[in-house]
């Protein structure tokens, strides 16, 4: 077959002397002739929900298989007019490195109270590459030095969480009343105040509460590592081996626990030390071994021990406390 001319191509076809999308798109839906090619021939014989690409199908071609993808048009892509998002998102880094929570991190980007690089970043969505040099302002560390967290001993009755099914949340015990310890309380620290971490309402023992991003992500993070101490009263006969059980062994709902320390302090109690929270962890341990749980004390946290804190009164995390 003769070449076509530059100046003698078709009307619709391209300088290239190919038709136009939009004429190849005609030729397709309205001729019908004897397919010419391999390529033709497969793609009149297999229904379309089986082609490559159609109905959202994902498939691999067979090796030796000829190659469609050359004789087969695709729509080009969607331009949007927007170049392709580079680089991470800035509040992520900040939270990712420690320095806030993202929420905080977005606040103090809208008060232009972030460096990035030397340059001050004020608008929210910034992304930047992961190893830039962030910087807090003055003021942003001050917000934070002002941000207090909490230390109560949670009596039983009352949820960690937002109250739920009639029942009172811890932090409506934090008041001048109850605080046990050097500082004074201020109305203002119940702003933003949260649980950082659970304790069922059957439960006793150390409960945190922050309003400090930094704390809450170390304790409750998805990559938080901070050991855990509790003393249980159980009863039942434990099972062959379920102490070794309780150390490492166990799944709950269908994921395996990290390993634990389990040892007995006395006659029905035992000590649990853990690097995770799920819910109502210990208790759903003790089953699985032939034990129940009569009671539930939490200890420590890291390094912040409960002590002697009465129940349901509280302190400030002294300024030299790391958990």
């Amino acid at each position: 077959m003769a070449s076509v001319c530059a100046n003698c191509r078709r009307p619709g076809a391209t300088a290239a002397g190919r038709p136009s999308t939009a004429r190849r798109v005609a030729i397709r839906t309205t001729r019908r002739t004897r397919p010419t090619n391999v390529a033709e021939e497969h793609r009149r014989r297999v229904p379309r929900a089986s082609v490559p690409g159609a109905a959202g199908e994902r498939t691999r071609p067979k090796a030796g298989a000829p190659a469609l993808a050359s004789r087969v048009e695709s729509a080009p892509a969607a331009d949007t007019g927007k170049p392709a998002a580079q680089g991470v998102r800035l509040s992520k880094v900040m939270a990712a490195r420690g320095l806030c929570s993202r929420r905080e991190a977005d606040a103090y980007i809208e008060r232009g109270l972030v460096c990035v690089n030397g340059e001050r970043v004020s608008e929210l969505g910034t992304r930047i590459a992961p190893d830039a040099e962030i910087h807090l302002a003055g003021e942003a560390k001050q917000l934070q030095a002002e941000r207090v967290t909490i230390v109560l001993h949670k009596p039983i009755g009352y949820v960690s969480a937002q109250a739920e099914d009639g029942h009172t949340p811890a932090v409506s015990l934090i008041s001048a009343d109850t605080l046990h310890g050097p500082g004074s309380f201020r109305p203002a620290h119940l702003r933003g105040l949260a649980p950082a971490g659970r304790l069922d309402i059957d439960s006793t023992g150390l409960l945190v509460l922050t309003q400090d991003g930094r704390i809450a992500r170390r304790l409750i993070g998805d990559d938080s590592d901070v050991e855990k101490e509790y003393l249980v009263r159980v009863r039942g006969e434990l099972i062959p081996d379920g102490l070794a059980l309780l150390e490492h062994g166990l799944e709950l709902d269908g994921r395996k626990l990290r390993r634990a320390q389990v040892e007995w302090v006395q006659e029905g109690t035992l000590r649990f030390r853990l690097r995770e929270g799920r819910k109502r962890q210990i208790r759903r341990m003790c089953e699985l071994v032939g034990l129940k749980v009569v009671a539930l004390k939490r200890v420590r946290i890291g390094r912040v021990y409960l002590g002697d804190l009465p129940p349901g009164k509280w302190r400030f995390l002294a300024p030299d406390e790391r958990f």
